[in-house]
């Protein structure tokens, strides 16, 4: 009996052994995952992924790095066409570039001559064009864009000819320009790449940037008329970061925006032509949001 009980004693000893050989292993515990703010954030992340042909609904679009110009996301940004009031940021531009801002403007009749957004300046009447190009960004007043052109060109052809010399000179090599205001001509193009590269110019100029990114100001007419300007970019107040930039809509081009903004140290520069009226401010919020808050690299 006694030897019985002994082998049962080393047999439960030899499978307790056996059982926790390291040859086999014991397999660690299953824990469930645990919720935060940062994996729902990345949750977020992962579903406003711009690669997602839904993603907006323009029919071109880019965003760039507005330091390094690198190209963070691209649709169809390199396709021709007509991109409206947007290319006022380079009217102004130019105009900047060529001369005093304190320069005198006098209107002319020719100016006036122009539909359909304007500020009704009457001719023989004169404005500084530091004035006058404050407007044109903020409002985006055609007969100002005229007017611009003319005192600094001598006419609009002559003004387009410079347009696209600068053009060239910064690197747009996909655009053609004929008017200073961006109403449709036969000839007349530009590209989402082409305009985020001429936005990077205009941003780092101060006294644009400032014009840009006014939301509303008092115009003061030569005849003591005034007029409370709102900037048509609605953006401005859709995001507290956005430094501005330009809006456009024709018939031909559809509801463009170049957009800008600067959040905790990082800065870019989106681009969306041909949406809807509907649509532009959300493509172009979502751009600027995934470049600026949810973006990892």
């Amino acid at each position: 009996m006694k030897m019985k009980v002994r082998w049962k004693i080393l047999a439960l000893l030899a499978f307790y052994v056996s059982s926790c050989s390291p040859q086999q292993p014991i397999a660690p515990i299953a824990t469930a995952q645990i919720v935060t703010p940062e994996t729902i954030a990345e949750q977020q992340r992962q579903t406003q992924n711009p690669n997602n042909q839904s993603f907006i609904q323009g029919e071109s679009a880019v965003v760039i790095d507005m330091v390094s110009g690198r190209i963070l996301y691209e649709k169809n940004a390199r396709t021709q066409r007509p991109v409206a009031s947007t290319q006022k940021l380079l009217t102004a531009y130019v105009v900047s570039q060529s001369g005093p801002l304190e320069g005198t403007v006098t209107i002319s009749d020719s100016d006036t001559l122009v539909e359909p957004s304007k500020l009704y300046v009457k001719a023989g009447e004169n404005y500084s064009r530091k004035e006058l190009i404050k407007a044109l960004l903020v409002r985006s007043g055609n007969d100002i864009a005229l007017a611009l052109a003319r005192d600094v060109s001598g006419s609009k052809e002559s003004f387009a000819t410079l347009m696209n010399q600068t053009a060239r000179s910064i690197g747009m090599t996909q655009s053609n320009f004929v008017n200073p205001h961006g109403l449709t001509e036969t000839g007349q193009f530009s590209t989402a790449l082409d305009l985020a590269i001429l936005a990077r110019e205009v941003h780092r100029n101060p006294f644009l940037r400032e014009c840009m990114h006014t939301r509303s100001y008092t115009f003061n007419y030569a005849d003591g008329r005034t007029r409370l300007l709102k900037n048509t970019n609605q953006l401005l107040s859709r995001i507290p970061y956005c430094t501005g930039m330009k809006t456009g809509t024709t018939d031909a081009s559809g509801r463009c925006l170049v957009s800008s903004g600067i959040y905790q140290g990082r800065g870019a520069i989106a681009v969306v032509l041909n949406s809807t009226s509907a649509e532009v401010w959300n493509d172009s919020e979502k751009l600027l949001r995934w470049a600026l808050e949810n973006r990892t690299q």
